[in-house]
């Protein structure tokens, strides 16, 4: 947003308390306080650090991608938010993070301006065709989802519409997930790009459930 300063996640210090051994002729060294294992400081550190940078204020009110863009992850100096990822990553490969953060880590687009034109045209161009609603609710910090609803008529029970989300794990960056009934979630089908989704979309908007 333009005109507000952009403030780094909070720095994190714990306070250890130290631990008493049980046996009075226990050596005191062998205490096992946080601040004797550097270790045990930093996952609980950079997990928290990493929270902070992906909290977005009133996401749930956007109407498309370009209003979840408000965490310091969309705002911070890019380096920054790539050298505190690359950090968070290190200790827990299974963290939440936006798509594009991954696509960019990944080498699959130059820059995280690049992943928003991206999704300003898949919004531009979804926009203009009835039927699409956008769904800002995903993992955190991610950019929420699209769901195609006319596709629901084809449901004879419970499901879930034709849904096209952003993703980090092809070079395509666009996936999109046929409608479907019961927990049991189709694979994703890679769309090769804006270019590609725009000359698909009549096809995926007729996708039907799978048979048995």
């Amino acid at each position: 947003m333009v005109g507000m300063p952009v403030s780094k996640p909070a720095e994190v210090t714990l306070t250890a308390i130290e631990s008493h051994p049980l046996d009075a002729d226990q050596p005191e060294d062998r205490s096992l306080s946080v601040q004797s294992n550097p270790a045990l400081r930093v996952e609980p550190m950079i997990g928290i650090k990493w929270a902070q940078a992906l909290e977005q204020y009133r996401a749930g009110e956007a109407t498309d991608p370009a209003g979840m863009r408000r965490a310091w992850v969309h705002r911070a100096d890019e380096a920054e938010v790539l050298t505190l990822y690359r950090s968070a990553r290190a200790v827990s490969s299974k963290l939440p993070v936006p798509w594009w953060l991954r696509a960019l880590a990944d080498g699959l687009i130059p820059t995280r301006a690049e992943a928003f034109i991206i999704e300003d045209r898949v919004t531009k161009l979804l926009n203009a065709r009835p039927g699409w609603v956008f769904v800002p609710w995903g993992a955190d910090g991610d950019t929420g989802y699209w769901e195609y609803m006319p596709s629901e008529r084809a449901l004879t029970g419970p499901g879930m519409p034709t849904t096209l989300q952003h993703t980090g794990r092809h070079p395509g960056l666009i996936d999109v997930i046929r409608v479907h009934g019961g927990d049991v979630r189709p694979a994703p089908i890679g769309i090769a790009g804006v270019a590609d989704l725009r000359s698909s979309l009549a096809r995926i908007e007729s996708l039907r459930p799978l048979s048995g």
